[in-house]
């Protein structure tokens, strides 16, 4: 079999589910650690590979929430910001819309504006030097409640407040215990303000969770989905309506919402005609990262260069780019894909 890593390495990518301090790498964790020396975050980052070893989703909620405590200060958020955009570019990520939760920084004292402005100049910064493209969705964090919700609707659509990169509006956190329908006044809110509706369903439940995110939250992509497969109605609503899959292999295992690499449900969903995105979720915490997500892909999916290239334009079709954006990154994956097979 040939070796696919070369030519994902070089593959010009878009990511569309990765979030902003799920993506801080051990060196920028175990720093900001030492910022703040109360935290039970350990400050050397060989001791964060432990650290990140999880026993379930809710594990993986607690210690997420122990790194989201080191955000403390606009200072860490910008540095925050432009390391995660210095590391995408590393791997030739050109454009990635980077899940931020404003709630868990304005609520630890963080003021509003000086959050939006840190996350603004890291985003003009990191594409001014690396050319990497970032775009934020606000999401909900659902442990929080409607608190949060309010709260995160408010930022993402008041004026002087909602920063220039804001594309679409989420939810993340625990799916148990937090229905998706009450959160639909706040997805009005949001999309009324023409924002694009992108909440995590059906990881940790079951398809209802999807069909709830799709007919309450006017979902227009799905931030996982991964018991989707369980219902062959929904796969086919999902593949005749276009709506775009969010699939995070690596981070599924990691958290214990699928069981083995091999039991992953992602061909399930491409034999269905879905329209399939491959995804980092939170790679330093996953010990992953995008390029690795599409080598796993690549033997899931038994893709070749061509079906890689493939799997590289869905998430630029699925993406909030505008459509001469979508057409000069799916052009030069084209350009890279026949370069690289003609040599």
């Amino acid at each position: 079999m040939t070796d696919l890593h070369p030519f994902i390495a070089g593959l010009p990518k878009a990511e569309l589910h990765v979030h902003h301090v799920g993506s801080a790498s051990p060196r920028i964790v175990s720093e900001l650690a030492a910022r703040h020396p109360d935290s039970k975050v350990p400050t050397d980052p060989e001791a964060l590979t432990d650290y990140f070893t999880f026993t379930d989703f809710a594990h993986f909620i607690e210690v997420y929430l122990s790194v989201v405590d080191l955000v403390r200060t606009p200072e860490d958020v910008r540095l925050l910001t432009f390391e995660v955009a210095r590391d995408m570019a590393r791997q030739n990520i050109r454009y990635a819309e980077l899940t931020v939760t404003p709630y868990s920084s304005t609520r630890r004292g963080i003021d509003e504006r000086a959050f939006m402005a840190a996350i603004e100049d890291a985003r003009k910064a990191a594409e001014a030097e690396f050319g990497t493209v970032l775009r934020w969705c606000f999401d909900i964090p659902g442990e929080a409640g409607l608190e949060a919700a309010e709260e995160t609707a408010r930022l993402a659509t008041a004026d002087g407040v909602r920063p220039e990169g804001l594309v679409s509006f989420g939810l993340g956190g625990p799916e148990i215990g937090v229905p998706r329908p009450q959160f639909k006044p706040y997805f009005d809110r949001a999309r009324a303000a023409g924002l694009h509706s992108v909440p995590h369903a059906g990881e940790t439940t079951g398809p209802e969770t999807v069909w709830d995110a799709l007919r309450d939250l006017g979902a227009e992509r799905i931030g996982h989905g991964t018991s989707s497969v369980r219902d062959p109605e929904l796969l086919a609503h999902l593949a005749e309506h276009r709506i775009a899959l969010e699939v995070c292999p690596t981070s599924n295992i990691a958290t214990r919402a699928v069981a083995a690499l091999d039991e992953h449900p992602i061909r399930a969903m491409a034999d269905a005609g879905v329209l399939v995105t491959v995804n980092s979720d939170d790679p330093p915490m996953f010990g992953t990262d995008l390029n690795s997500e599409y080598a796993v892909a690549a033997r899931l999916l038994d893709l070749d260069e061509r079906g890689l290239a493939a799997l590289a334009k869905n998430a630029v079709e699925a993406s909030f780019l505008d459509p001469a954006g979508k057409r000069r990154l799916a052009a030069e994956i084209d350009t890279y894909t026949e370069g690289w097979l003609a040599r």
